[in-house]
């Protein structure tokens, strides 16, 4: 399975647009080779760098996305509208939705993971990352990654 995005390539800086200075909407994803008995797919979005690449101490949530259709093959800028049926969890702001890069200091790393499920997670509600990881486990048939950069202006 690939993950992909037209706005940014893969360990490429991510568009201004799509982090806090800018309008801060989702890139625009798109994906291919979604494996066979594939029941819905997943999306994380973290920067493991927070609060400072040169001395990170945690990973930071930015989007939590679930029970997304795998017929589908991609999201559109801004993540809108959701593939119907595909659910926000929270992410670290404690709200769903994307609420992309807004580094404190430094360029971080954003890892974009999806995953190919061979299950649905009704179940779950809205939840947060951890909660997601836990019910994926047993279940994933397929993962990928894109990873992009982010650096505030001035920093």
């Amino acid at each position: 399975m690939e993950l992909s995005s037209p706005a940014f390539a893969h360990l490429g800086s991510i568009p201004g647009r799509h982090g806090c200075e800018g309008e801060d909407l989702a890139p625009p994803l798109r994906w291919r080779g979604v494996p066979a008995g594939t029941a819905s797919l997943a999306l994380i979005v973290d920067d493991p760098d927070a609060p400072d690449p040169a001395a990170p101490r945690m990973t930071w949530v930015h989007w939590v996305l679930l029970d997304v259709d795998p017929a589908t093959d991609g999201l559109p800028e801004g993540g809108r509208p959701l593939p119907a049926g595909a659910r926000e969890g929270l992410n670290d702001w404690k709200r769903s939705g994307y609420c992309g890069p807004c580094p404190p200091v430094g360029r971080h790393r954003y890892f974009f993971k999806l995953y190919a499920l061979d299950t649905r997670l009704p179940q779950l509600g809205h939840p947060t990352k951890s909660q997601l990881e836990h019910a994926m486990q047993g279940h994933i048939l397929a993962q990928a990654e894109l990873v992009g950069t982010y650096r505030k202006s001035g920093r």
